[in-house]
């Protein structure tokens, strides 16, 4: 109830700079003026259904669609309120004659407006479109060269339904991959709700398996039935563990930790040192749900991959991520004998919006 009123709050002051500061400065008839603030309203009703119809009580999917739209659209709209903002402030310091000045204002008025717009639809259209990211790593002492895919933050349940996850299997069973990986955040709702869209992911393929570690989300839904869920698909899911893959000599270990969030919860708590404990003398990969664990690994890790992120999902919030993680999307050499990788995430959270972060299933192939 207090994430609810917390949500409610920052919303409802997001409105108020919009309307504020955007909507009552446009040139425009009041009667628009009045629908634009009719408008704010309801996408502020709308926060409110969506938290209800993701945790509270179950809704069509269509409907779900519709309260889910608002968060990323007041979110847009308040990034383009500060635009505007700060453009019509340095437009009425600037000399020039009255005429020019509102020539330049009126255009300032339809760009705002029609770039939010566009914003908005191209944010909900990159939503639905997974993009295949191909990577190499370069990995010492590895005798031979190994196909990873990484899913990451998939977040079932609302949209995120049993279709989502049937495409997501097919197209991953196309890349004939060796083993996929999925690095957290794998279900955002109570996992009896989350049944069938889970069990989809029994019908992955690939040489030597599956493999999961949880993410933060999980805690949030009963990690312990998670996991069982998880298991009961014969997916290996990796507990503060490692199991080597490949042939006797020519292959890598794989280890994989609980996320960080145990640390507050002091349930599911991450343990690298366990993690790596026994494990065959070769190149080791590590999966850690957030990229702040990097900090934690002193050595014997090669490859680390992560999720977590989103790459920011909606632009700028990239720039708040980055306040909290050493890396938010792609490949980085940490170290001289350390690298990481980090997934920008196969779903999404809350809106079904992403813009200059897209989805992606990552084929990562070391050697």
């Amino acid at each position: 109830m207090l994430f609810v009123l917390a949500l409610l709050g920052v919303f409802s002051l997001i409105n108020m700079y919009i309307s504020k500061r955007l909507i009552a400065r446009l040139d425009i008839h009041l009667r628009y003026k009045r629908a634009l603030k009719g408008f704010l309203l309801v996408n502020l009703f709308g926060v409110l259904a969506y938290v209800l119809g993701r945790y509270y009580v179950d809704i069509p999917n269509w409907l779900y669609f519709l309260f889910s739209l608002p968060i990323g659209i007041l979110f847009l709209l308040f990034c383009s309120a500060i635009i505007y903002d700060i453009s019509r402030m340095a437009l009425f310091k600037t000399p020039m004659s009255h005429r020019r000045r509102n020539f330049f204002k009126r255009g300032l008025d339809v760009v705002s407006l029609v770039s939010a717009t566009a914003l908005s639809a191209k944010a909900i259209y990159n939503s639905r479109h997974i993009e295949l990211e191909k990577i190499d790593v370069k990995i010492a002492n590895l005798a031979k060269p190994y196909k990873i895919v990484q899913l990451s933050d998939i977040h079932i349940g609302g949209l995120i339904d049993r279709e989502f996850m049937s495409d997501i299997v097919k197209r991953v069973n196309l890349l004939q991959a060796d083993l996929v990986v999925i690095t957290g955040d794998l279900v955002d709702v109570e996992v009896g709700r989350a049944k069938e869209a889970i069990g989809e992911l029994k019908a992955l393929r690939s040489k030597y398996g599956t493999f999961y570690i949880v993410g933060n989300h999980e805690y949030f839904h009963g990690v312990e039935e998670i996991i069982q869920s998880v298991k009961e698909l014969e997916i290996r899911v990796l507990e503060n563990e490692n199991v080597y893959i490949g042939e006797e000599g020519e292959g890598f270990n794989l280890a994989g930790v609980y996320d960080a969030f145990g640390y507050r919860t002091s349930t599911y708590v991450p343990d690298l040192e366990k993690a790596l404990k026994d494990k065959k003398d070769a190149p080791t990969v590590l999966l850690a749900h957030q990229p702040k664990f990097i900090e934690e690994v002193k050595g014997g890790v090669d490859l680390v991959l992560s999720g977590h992120t989103h790459g920011g999902q909606i632009y700028p919030f990239v720039f708040l991520v980055k306040m909290v993680q050493p890396y938010v999307s792609g490949l980085h050499r940490h170290k001289e004998n350390l690298q990481i990788y980090v997934n920008k995430g196969t779903g999404f959270w809350g809106p079904p919006m992403r813009l200059g972060a897209s989805a992606e299933i990552s084929l990562i192939t070391i050697g």
